[in-house]
């Protein structure tokens, strides 16, 4: 697989400068790569990397991607892609109690889907956290023998009371002087499984006076009795993020890791623990550097991956690819496309400071994708029955329609004129307001690609809704033929023949939340649910759409674009979703 193709030209951002200053002055020129991820001693001797950087995208396979990881996704590879780099694709398993393969799986097929790889240099660059546990356990020791660790047998709650806070230093604890060799005894007996899970940590030996807290001798490995997804019970010792990202990063001989802003307080940590086991001789320099940009935040979403899971697991949501979601895999069931994606995370850039996006950016980059793109067809979503009572009742005749207005190499789709047609409801108005050009008594309307119709009255029931409208047609007005010219109207309406049309399941779904910030705050999420984030509908579509396949897309005339849907569409059974309307008419 390629990687996506670069847009036109790549907006300029302070990453991209970093980048081009550290390779005009050399920064990791002579760097050497055996091929694969090692400490020192594998990389001594080995050529010199081919590629120019290394950069990677490290997901915790806790749960699925979504927008906001999308915006990680295209700007480390991208990045890599641009400047004759690589990018690595490694999963950060370092938590065993919520990681599964089924969200490994998932967020593979999830960058393929937005048109990365990594492949590059003819190698695979995919890697995981556990495949080095046993380094990280080895540095460990190491870190305990220099001096720099020590194993603490403090509660968590006391270990808590004695960190301080952002005015109070805090306090050493009482086993932090203990001998080194005391020290590596209990480490060994932690991993041997000799201590209660929650009985002791690692810390790190730093300064427990530091205005940085993430510097008051974090912890780097705890105890936890549970099955690795890839591991199995080897372990009951695993390192933490913090002390594990660093170490995976060197190994790999990442040159620009690229985080979001709340891991800005942590890089001290992760040079604190590069340079210690450089010094060492356990990684090979130069080291990698740890850059932060601002994540992506985007009204009406939320993206906590707890939240999200609460969601699926409430069935508030049908799962984790509903298509209200903002997982990739619930945007790719609604009908967003990579370009479409990666066009939105192109044009809002990257910055340094914190802002919030406008949904409505992403749904502009997906109409901007689709328009050029997918065919055109009518659907009737509301029906109600138009009645030609001077058309002959058995007659029927083809009208024609171009596949796209701008694409005629799609050419023309066909369907049938007919006696009984089906209309939306809201193109009749037995007493019509102020500006109303569609179908009222006396009134001359156009049927795209059809006649032009005079309506005559309506029908309706007992509680006086609308049961049937009726209209004259005009013989010589047919669309496309020398006397449609001798017609002016004003207004245009969709249509379908009753006998033509093809029942289908719509379902139209808007944003799950109805607050621009549903968990501001501390606020909870589920009280701006949307009640109307999803309505379903019995509707008519064109003949053309039989036989289309699951993700096809089309833009049904007046409505907007529908996909049908990936799961559920088969060909006994027509279902499509609303992947966004022509317009934006959400509320500012």
């Amino acid at each position: 697989m390629s990687a996506a193709p670069p847009p036109d030209a790549p907006a300029g951002n302070f990453l991209r400068s970093i980048i081009e200053n550290d390779l005009a002055r050399g920064t990791y020129a002579g760097r050497a790569w055996r091929g694969r991820p090692g400490s020192a001693a594998d990389h001594a001797g080995a050529p010199v990397d081919a590629a120019r950087i290394r950069t990677r995208f490290p997901p915790e396979p806790n749960g699925y991607l979504h927008v906001g990881h999308a915006k990680s996704v295209c700007l480390n590879f991208g990045l890599a892609r641009d400047f004759g780099g690589v990018c690595h694709m490694r999963f950060d398993d370092t938590n065993p109690e919520k990681e599964e393969q089924e969200y490994v799986d998932g967020i593979l097929d999830a960058v393929r889907w937005l048109g990365f790889s990594w492949d590059a240099l003819g190698s695979t660059h995919l890697y995981f956290a556990s495949d080095y546990f046993d380094f990280m356990y080895a540095a460990a020791e190491h870190l305990i023998g220099a001096g720099h660790a020590y194993v603490d047998e403090q509660s968590a709650e006391e270990m808590r009371a004695n960190r301080g806070t952002l005015t109070e230093a805090g306090r050493d604890s009482p086993y932090r002087d203990r001998p080194a060799a005391e020290s590596l005894e209990r480490f060994r007996e932690m991993r041997d499984g000799r201590h209660a899970e929650g009985s002791m940590v690692l810390r790190a030996r730093i300064d427990m006076a530091s205005p940085n807290i993430n510097l008051r001798d974090p912890a780097i490995y705890r105890i936890r009795r549970a099955a690795h997804h890839r591991t199995g019970d080897k372990w009951c010792v695993y390192p933490m993020y913090a002390y594990a990202h660093p170490i995976e990063d060197a190994l790999e001989r990442i040159t620009h890791s690229i985080c979001t802003l709340e891991f800005e307080d942590q890089r001290p940590f992760y040079d604190w623990v590069l340079e210690r086991l450089a010094d060492g001789g356990l990684l090979a320099r130069p080291l990698p550097h740890q850059h932060e940009f601002a994540r992506l935040n985007l009204t009406y979403v939320i993206t906590s991956k707890r939240r999200l899971k609460q969601l699926v697991d409430e069935g508030i949501v049908s799962g984790w690819d509903d298509p209200r979601m903002p997982t990739l895999v619930g945007l790719r069931r609604r009908g967003y496309t990579p370009d479409a994606i990666r066009l939105f995370c192109d044009r809002i850039g990257v910055a340094k400071a914190d802002s919030w996006i406008d949904y409505a950016t992403l749904e502009i980059a997906l109409r901007d994708d689709l328009d050029p793109k997918v065919p055109r067809a009518m659907a009737v979503l509301d029906p109600v029955r138009l009645i030609i009572s001077n058309y002959p009742e058995n007659a029927s005749e083809q009208c024609t329609a171009p596949r796209h207005p701008h694409r005629p190499e799609l050419g023309e789709r066909r369907f049938r004129f007919a006696r009984e047609l089906w209309i939306e409801r809201d193109d009749f108005s037995a007493q019509p307001p102020k500006g109303y050009h569609r179908l009222f008594p006396g009134n001359l309307v156009r049927l795209r690609y059809g006649y032009v119709v005079r309506c005559t009255g309506c029908d309706t029931d007992a509680n006086g809704r609308v049961t049937a409208v009726f209209a004259e047609y005009m013989p010589d007005s047919k669309s496309g033929t020398p006397g449609s010219a001798g017609y002016k109207t004003k207004g245009v309406i969709t249509w379908l023949a009753a006998a033509d049309a093809l029942a289908a399941e719509v379902r139209l779904y808007d944003r799950l939340f109805t607050d621009p910030q549903p968990d501001a705050g501390g606020r909870d999420f589920k009280a701006s649910l949307n009640p109307a984030s999803l309505r379903t509908i019995a509707a008519w579509i064109e003949p053309t759409l039989d036989g289309c396949a699951p993700d096809e897309k089309f833009q049904f005339e007046r409505h907007g674009y529908f996909v049908a849907d990936r799961r559920d569409h088969r060909p006994d059974r027509a279902v499509f979703n609303r992947i966004v309307a022509l317009k934006d008419s959400y509320p500012r």
